[in-house]
């Protein structure tokens, strides 16, 4: 299995639209990119999808290739490979981190989630995702919270870790 991201981390972005990602984040990519070696600059594809979408979502190459073989399975000219086409290779910025480990986000990129002098990013397992902070606390972080409080005191999210029939 591929290695994960984890964390979150907040980091400033520049005037040319240069944000630096997290050094663990760095390595994932890494491990993610096959054709990457030593002294390389990782290759990853940032997916921004469609109007509904408010964040960057950051995949190493293996994980898009994941994407790419699920889509390539559906039924040519079907609206769910059309719609997944669309998002994945038509919605999506390839690009690489540079040598002092930053990335550069298009002004289209950094205008589609509003991000201007500070990037909120967050882990979620194959891909990272890239917010404008004020979003991510009132759209994700604030549906997560409602979320919660609408489960038991004692609710153990654990449980979910077990599959039907699995106890």
């Amino acid at each position: 299995m591929a290695r994960r991201f984890r964390g979150e981390s907040h980091h400033k972005v520049d005037a040319k639209g240069r944000v630096s990602i997290p050094a663990s984040f760095r390595r994932v990519l890494e491990a993610g990119d096959p054709n990457w070696q030593s002294g390389d600059n990782p290759e990853l594809v940032i997916v921004y999808g469609d109007h509904r979408r408010k964040y960057l979502e950051c995949y190493t190459m293996e994980a898009i290739d994941e994407v790419d073989a699920k889509i390539d399975a559906l039924p040519r000219g079907s609206m769910q490979r059309k719609m997944l086409q669309r998002m994945f290779h038509g919605q999506s910025f390839p690009t690489n981190v540079d040598e002092t480990g930053r990335l550069v986000l298009p002004a289209k990129l950094r205008k589609k989630i509003d991000l201007d002098n500070e990037a909120f990013f967050i882990a979620a397992g194959d891909t990272f995702q890239i917010w404008k902070p004020e979003t991510y606390d009132s759209v994700e972080l604030a549906a997560a919270e409602e979320w919660l409080d609408e489960l038991p005191g004692d609710f153990d999210p654990m449980q979910y870790l077990d599959g039907p029939g699995d106890g």
